[in-house]
């Protein structure tokens, strides 16, 4: 079991940029499928992105295609969402989130989910 922590949310404009990162607190994130999950407050999580930390494939959510790029340092354990031409309908609490299918889904099994990290996009 892998234990995360989320850094880098905060406010930005829209059109603006952020770099989210997700490092592991315990454990490491080698046998594991990383992915990005966003969730507003009286909706479902959805999957942001992904990534099979084996072979550096990814997955993106058609919302955040273009936009967002993930990206891992298997020396820092550590998986980053870059983030790009925000929209106001970005804005939510980003969860970095450990799973063991490809592609990740919008529910997929979480063993451990972290704090999680708040992004918010203004007008």
């Amino acid at each position: 079991q892998v234990q995360v922590v989320e850094s880098g949310g905060g406010l930005v404009k829209a059109g603006g940029s952020l770099r989210l990162s997700c490092s592991a607190t315990r454990g490491t994130f080698s046998r594991y499928v990383m992915a990005w999950h966003r969730q507003v407050p009286g909706k479902e999580r959805e999957l942001v992105g992904g990534i099979m930390w084996g072979s550096d494939l990814t997955y993106y959510a058609d919302s955040v295609k273009g936009r967002f790029t993930i990206s891992k340092d298997n020396a820092k354990n550590t998986m980053y969402l870059e983030m790009s031409s925000l929209k106001v309908e970005d804005t939510a609490v980003y969860y970095c989130t450990a799973g063991t299918r490809w592609p990740p889904t919008d529910g997929q099994f979480v063993s451990d989910w972290g704090q999680g990290t708040q992004v918010t996009v203004s007008s």
